[in-house]
């Protein structure tokens, strides 16, 4: 009834926009480039709002954009540290802001929420090339302002695509470099035809070995968006998918490997019970060295998004701007399992004789296969006295259906090929809304007023596993105001501050990872104030923010069998910094960019578990004022640019992040080192008459060829005494992409 109720109102809904739309013809005329703008107005923070964000234009992300995932594109952002599975920034791909994970960051796109709905997470290896697409981004820090999807915590990626192309063009982009990384797409535009209609498209595919032996990649996606605009409105359609097949790199590397520490590696192998053979093997791989050697340990991933966007002006003041969405994602991994017991795949033992077999080798599958529907809207107010707001929110449900299959098994008992195992299914349905107000107080001083409710009700129901039945229904309430003053000093200068209350439900892998303690939603109030400066060719700005939890969900330093972060709920905890940005022109041929983060990062009191698996009783720590995980001190980056002639840029793009601990003990033991990597950006766009524009990039990457990790994780167990296990995530050393672009 669910299903049948919405698509009746997506029924409704293509009506009265096409009805609303014809009703424009004929009124006054808006810039039709603007009319993009406006879906995603409701989402960003402006000037006056009081938060801390930046802005990031198509013009920037396409210096980069040569094949890397999003996060790459992005690394220079103040407060961002990213990480790569495969270690050359194709494939699975992570970032965090204020050192909050990736499930912390509220990802939407066009105003749409992207975020997956049970894990929280964003895999952006689902939407290879998506930049190529993109118009523009903007990054908040901190709760931010009220959108769609789930609670920021560290931050949103909020990401807007709806470009009008008047002129058509073709365009085509082929870049490649190391480890066989290959990218080419296709892009073209019909330009405004009869000032109403527009069709893009884009096609891409993207190859990578990865730095990491076997960590590969291979990407393929397509964008296509259609448009009609009229006088003062628009719909739009856009259609975009991504398949992603890359082979599994999750478990990264012993740290002793990682460190050239070879006693370490040595008593790693022996209380492991690895052989000779697989000592030889991890030596000669060294830091490229992968676990898994099973020719199609992949993960298999299809996702195809849809979205119908409308905006439409109702009068002098306000506008209208709904928008549909849908999402289906479909795929599995795969992995070969050595000796595994067969009752934990319900299967019966094999009797061969008198020899009863309990363990096989076996080929496992492990399935999602899910949809996520629903709506999002805002209406605009943009008066012409002191009052401006917005009044939206959404509606999306979310049905997944996760399964594991065996698909061989050397002994299979009496089951048969894709044996399924467990089966769990699940409904997720979220609802907000927010209004928005604008106020200007003075000719110096101006309000911000934000408001929202979000109700969230989750359902799973089925098993994990033959053992583990996976039962719950949680349903939680949010209330989160914000509000915020900008003080215009003077020509030069402007102070904000701003509270923000940001609350947020636990992931479906919080429930399955901490089965006899239910994870409890956290809560965080956020208190941000700065100083903007500008002078001449120069712009600064110092931010500081105190962001104080109840009950955050913190990284363990642990991880799950799918390499997923495991969390548990700390009652206290705070993240407070000095954000510093400055960029500007030296000279005419010279200009930089630079920003550095301090903070520190707490947990008021922590309690560290050390099972045992021995006869020795398990170890508690109660450990207090200890720094929380992934969260360094210290994050620098920036760009110094150089202009020898007007068709070429140069830039050096340094990157420096502090030290990081793997858990939440603060022991030295157990963290990943500082690192300061610099990469080098050549860009040059010679003058031509036969092409609309012709471009050459290269973008040699760690140019020092610095050897360090940039994510990792720990566990630690007592077993003939204390034994704690580093394992870290290699990133390539000196490496480079290089490529061209041609516009016609």
């Amino acid at each position: 009834m669910k299903k049948l109720s919405f698509f009746s109102f997506i029924v409704f809904f293509v009506l009265f926009s096409n009805l609303a739309l014809f009703a424009q013809k004929g009124k006054d005329s808006t810039d039709a480039e603007t009319l993009n703008e406006v879906v995603v107005n409701a989402t960003r923070a402006k000037e006056t709002s009081g938060m801390a964000f930046s802005n990031v234009s198509q013009k920037e992300i396409k210096k980069q954009n040569l094949g890397q995932d999003l996060p790459f594109l992005l690394n220079q952002m103040p407060s961002v540290v990213v990480s790569s599975d495969a270690g050359a920034g194709v494939g699975y791909t992570g970032i965090r802001i204020r050192g909050t994970d990736p499930t912390r960051i509220n990802v939407t796109l066009n105003g749409i929420p992207y975020n997956d709905s049970e894990s929280q997470g964003v895999y952006w290896v689902n939407m290879p090339d998506f930049a190529s697409s993109v118009q523009s981004i903007q990054i908040q820090r901190g709760v931010g302002t009220s959108t769609n999807g789930a609670g920021a915590f560290g931050g949103s990626i909020n990401v807007n695509t709806l470009q009008l192309n008047r002129e058509a063009f073709g365009e085509v982009n082929v870049s490649a470099g190391s480890f066989n990384t290959v990218k080419a797409n296709f892009l073209a535009s019909t330009g405004l035809l009869n000032d109403k209609f527009v069709f893009d498209a884009r096609l891409s595919k993207i190859e990578s070995d990865g730095f990491v032996d076997r960590a590969s990649s291979n990407l393929q996606s397509y964008y296509l968006s259609g448009g009609y605009y009229l006088k003062n409105s628009f719909l739009r359609f856009n259609a975009f998918s991504g398949h992603e097949k890359t082979y599994q790199s999750w478990n990264g590397i012993p740290e002793a490997l990682a460190k050239g520490d070879a006693a370490g590696l040595d008593a790693f192998i022996e209380r492991n019970y690895y052989d000779e053979n697989f000592k030889k093997q991890i030596l000669e791989a060294g830091r490229k060295f992968n676990f898994y050697n099973y020719e199609n340990e992949v993960d298999d991933y299809k996702q195809d998004n849809y979205q119908l966007i409308t905006s439409w002006k109702l009068n002098k003041n306000w506008r209208f701007n709904p928008t549909l969405h849908y999402t289906k994602g479909q795929g599995f991994y795969e992995q070969f399992k050595y000796g595994e017991d067969l009752e934990d795949y319900n299967m019966k033992p094999v009797i061969v004789g008198e020899t009863v077999i309990s363990e096989t080798d076996l080929i496992r599958r492990r399935w999602l296969d899910n949809d996520f529907y629903g709506a999002v809207w805002s209406l605009d107010y943009e008066g012409e006295g002191k009052i401006k707001g917005n009044l939206g929110g959404g509606w999306n449900q979310y049905l997944g259906n996760h399964f594991g299959e065996v698909i061989w098994s050397k002994f299979a008992s009496e089951s048969s090929i894709r044996h399924k195992y467990y089966e769990n299914e699940s409904v997720k349905t979220d609802f907000n809304i927010y209004g928005k107000l604008y106020y200007t107080l003075s000719s110096k001083l101006d309000s911000y007023l934000d408001i929202q409710f979000r109700n969230v009700n989750f359902e799973t129901k089925g098993s994990l596993d033959p053992y583990q039945t996976f039962n719950s229904s949680n349903n939680y309430a949010f209330f989160n105001p914000k509000l915020g003053l900008n003080y215009v000093i003077n020509n030069s200068a402007s102070a904000y501050m701003s509270y923000a209350k940001g609350s947020k439900e636990p992931s479906r892998q919080d429930f399955v990872d901490n089965p006899t303690s239910l994870p409890k939603a956290e809560h965080l109030n956020d208190f941000e104030g700065g100083l903007k400066l500008k002078k001449g060719n120069w712009v600064g700005e110092i931010g500081l923010y105190n962001m104080m939890y109840k009950d955050q969900l913190v990284l363990t330093g642990k991880v799950n069998l799918t390499g997923e972060a495991i969390r548990t709920n700390v009652e206290k905890s705070y993240r407070r910094g000095v954000e510093l940005q400055i960029s500007g022109k030296l000279s005419e041929k010279f200009s930089v960019a630079a920003n550095a983060t301090f903070s520190q990062n707490k947990i008021a009191e922590f309690t560290e578990v050390v099972p045992s698996y021995d006869e020795t009783p398990e170890e508690v720590n109660m450990l207090t004022h200890t720094d929380i995980s992934f969260s360094p001190n210290v994050i620098m980056g920036g760009s110094l640019n150089f202009l020898p002639i007007k068709t070429l840029e140069i830039s050096l793009l340094p990157k420096y992040v502090g030290s990081q601990f793997l858990d939440n003990t603060s022991s030295g033991a157990r963290k990943l080192d500082a690192f300061f990597v610099n990469d080098l950006r050549l860009g040059f766009t010679p003058k031509t008459k036969l092409f609309k524009e012709l471009n050459f990039s290269l973008l040699i990457n760690n140019i020092f060829n610095h050897e360090y990790e940039s994510n990792g994780y720990t566990y630690s167990y007592l077993y003939g005494g204390k034994i704690t296990e580093n394992f870290v995530f290699p990133q390539a050393g000196i490496n480079f992409l290089t490529g061209m672009r041609l516009r016609f």
